[in-house]
Formats: structure tokens, sequence, C-alpha cells
């Protein structure tokens, strides 16, 4: 995977927390110690995840602040890691705003990324590192702190670089679930039927998988501001590691890696084959329409 050095990064498209969170991107505040407890710690928090109001703790009144993102201009800018983050923000959203209205027949609403360090205070409540990258309906952002990569490089065994972008383009996918009303759909099938919960939660989850795998279809055509290329090449062997980390967050592996029995009942992400299953579903058709997750018998 390569990223062109000439694209432009809209960071207008992503709000830096760090500089009132403190911190920096390297400690890790996740509680436990050692690979099981950081595990355990993600199993709890739903990776990769969809947080709705008042489900992180708090009041849910927070909201978040930061500054644009700065210093992503000149030569060396993509050896930044927020960014190249940034660039892939700039690609996700250049991809919905074609994309949801030829699919869908709705307009795109673009949706901030929030980088913070340790801790946030979001529309949806509090939430520190632990609980991974999420998106929040509630101010319609999406939340990472980066240092999540380095769990997932060094302690979830994914290490590929196109796995950042992945897990991007999942909470995206959730973004997109909210502008097409299926995510709040979803809460009122919850609750009517509590004991449905868990399901209809994977449900979603597997469909932002191949929501993210429809843009990894499409990423290397798409375009900045100015209609340069974003990516210059993207290979199988990138995709392979898409499909890799979709694997290693699967709920059965994190409860493997957590010390604990798989219980598919606990299940809220889906198994790792149902999520590298959809993740191929997106890509291999590049249809988003593809990605109704929610018809019967669709996950079994």
């Amino acid at each position: 995977m390569e990223l062109n050095e000439r694209a432009d990064i809209d960071t207008s498209q992503i709000e830096d927390g760090r500089r009132s969170g403190g911190g920096g991107i390297g400690g890790l505040p996740i509680g436990g110690g050692g690979l099981a407890g950081i595990v355990v710690t993600l199993v709890i928090a739903l990776v990769g995840g969809y947080f709705g109001i008042n489900t992180m703790g708090g009041d849910g009144g927070g909201s978040s602040s930061g500054t644009q993102l700065a210093e992503c201009t000149g030569d060396q800018k993509l050896q930044q890691l927020e960014c190249r983050n940034g660039l892939y923000v700039t690609s996700i959203q250049a991809y919905w705003r074609d994309q949801l209205p030829e699919s869908f027949g709705e307009q795109y609403k673009p949706a901030v990324t929030h980088i913070f360090s340790n801790q946030v205070s979001t529309g949806c409540g509090a939430a520190d590192s632990g609980v991974g990258p999420f998106y929040c309906p509630a101010d319609d952002k999406v939340y990472i702190d980066l240092s999540f990569y380095q769990v997932l490089s060094k302690q979830l065994g994914a290490p590929g670089e196109f796995a950042q972008p992945y897990v991007l383009a999942h909470e995206y996918g959730h973004h997109v679930q909210d502008v097409l009303g299926t995510e709040a759909e979803m809460r009122r099938r919850q609750e009517r039927d509590p004991g449905s919960a868990n399901e209809e939660s994977v449900k979603l989850e597997l469909q932002a998988d191949c929501y993210a795998g429809a843009w990894a279809h499409s990423a290397s055509t798409t375009t900045d501001s100015d209609g340069d290329k974003i990516f210059t090449s993207l290979t199988e062997q990138d995709i392979q590691e898409g499909i890799q980390t979709a694997g290693q967050i699967g709920d059965d592996t994190l409860q493997k890696q957590g010390g604990g029995q798989v219980n598919p009942e606990e299940f809220t992400h889906g198994s790792s084959a149902q999520r590298q299953q959809w993740f191929r579903v997106g890509y291999d058709t590049g249809d988003p329409k593809q990605c109704d997750t929610f018809k019967a018998g669709a996950v079994s």
C-alpha cells in the first residue's frame, strides 16, 4: 500500500484533542496489565465498535474538544501517523460522498474523526483508551487513540499497515448506518426483544465490516479535492492484511486470548470467520447494497 504524497489531507475532517487530553500517543492506560488485561478490556469494550448514548458511563452530555489537525504539509507529512490517518479518512469520506447517493439515494453527511490520548469526553459519555476506536452517534464523531494501533499490532496479531484504514473504515461504516437509520431501527428491535440484543449487535458490526470492504474495493480510485488519487497502489496483500485484522478481533479469538471460554451467546461483533466473510463480501462485490446482514438468513 502506497499513499500519494501529493494528495491533499483534508485536516478539517480531523480533530486533535491530544493537547487537551495529555499524554501523547505512547502509554496505554488499560487496566489489568499484560496481554490478558488488554484483551479482556477490549472484549468488554467492544473493539472497533459503536457506542450509543450513555453506554460508556457518565451522563452522555459531554462533548469532545480539540483543534484542527496541524502540520500535515510538506514532503515528510506521510511519515506522521496522524497525517496518514487523516488521508485515510479523506479517502473513506470521499468514497461515501459518491457512493451513498448512488447506492441508497441518501446524501452523505461528513463526520469528524477525533484523535484523543488516554481519555475523552464525548456526546455518548466518557471513554478512555481501553475502549478502542468507536463511533458516537450523539455527536457524529469517530474517536480513536492512535496508540490502539500498537495494541493491534503487538498484542492482537494484526501488524499490517492496512489494519489502520480498515479500522477507520469500519467506524465510518457505523456512521453510514446512523445516516441511513439502520442503527436506530436495530435499537428498536433490541428494545422490543431484549433477548436478541447481542444477535442484533453482531449484525450491525458485520455490516460495518462489509461497508469497510466495499470502501477497500474502490479505495484506489478515491481522490482528494483536487482530483489527485489518494492511493498510488493497493495490493491483494493489503486486502489480506485487512482480512487478517478482521479475524484477529473476532469475538471468539478475543475470548480465547483473554483466557476465557468461547461463548457465542456473548458475541457482540461476530466470530473471526464472520468478520472476515463480510469484509470479503464488501470487497469482492464493491457494492454496499450487498451488505444487508439484517436480511433473514444472512448471518448464521
